[in-house]
């Protein structure tokens, strides 16, 4: 059960302080696009959580499990895993407002000399995440059943001319990871716990 748990931490998502401010219908669309993903996680759809990876931080989870092939194949198996051990995710609800940062520093604008400003061209926002999982032990007239609220967040990451959003998941990424991705972030950077909680 703690290896699932596990899991859907890794797909469902951990405070910063807010660096910068983006326009509402930047956070408006990183939030949206966060539900979306929650949807098909609800749906039963784990693969799209590869599909989504921000492609980056998918080369080096493919690395660390042994192939893209086996990533895929370890989210794919989640579902079966869960109805085994009676349990299944109810909903995955954003909760909470985003923080915001503005990261990857880009190429000077044309003309620019060699210690003109870097371009930070990346939204990267962190979007707060509630996912409840519902656990069924034993059988009627005796079941009984638990729900957990696992809260998380998603990076949410999109270049500036687009909102094409991109992620990485909360609970699988520390501030040293995001940091070797976007150097721009800050040192003193402290990221949201992770942590789950039952319903009463």
């Amino acid at each position: 059960m703690r290896s699932v748990i596990a899991c859907l931490m890794l797909l469902c998502g951990s405070s910063l302080f807010a660096q910068t401010a983006a326009p509402r219908e930047v956070v408006a669309s990183a939030i949206e696009a966060v539900d979306k993903l929650g949807k098909q996680v609800v749906l039963g759809n784990h693969k799209a959580a590869v599909d989504s990876m921000y492609p980056q931080w998918k080369k080096r989870m493919a690395k660390r499990k042994g192939g893209l092939e086996k990533l895929e194949q370890e989210l794919d198996g989640i579902g079966q895993e869960m109805a085994r051990n009676g349990m299944a995710i109810t909903s995955v609800k954003t909760r909470g407002a985003p923080r915001v940062y503005e990261v990857w520093p880009g190429k000077p604008k044309d003309g620019a000399g060699a210690d003109a400003e870097p371009v930070f061209d990346k939204w990267l926002l962190l979007v707060p995440t509630v996912t409840r999982l519902r656990i069924m032990k034993g059988d009627p007239p005796n079941l009984q059943v638990v729900d957990i609220d696992i809260h998380g967040f998603q990076v949410a990451i999109a270049d500036k001319a687009k909102n094409d959003w991109t992620f990485i998941n909360g609970s699988d990424v520390s501030v040293s990871d995001l940091r070797s991705l976007f150097a721009s972030l800050p040192a003193n950077m402290e990221l949201p716990e992770v942590k789950r909680e039952v319903v009463q």
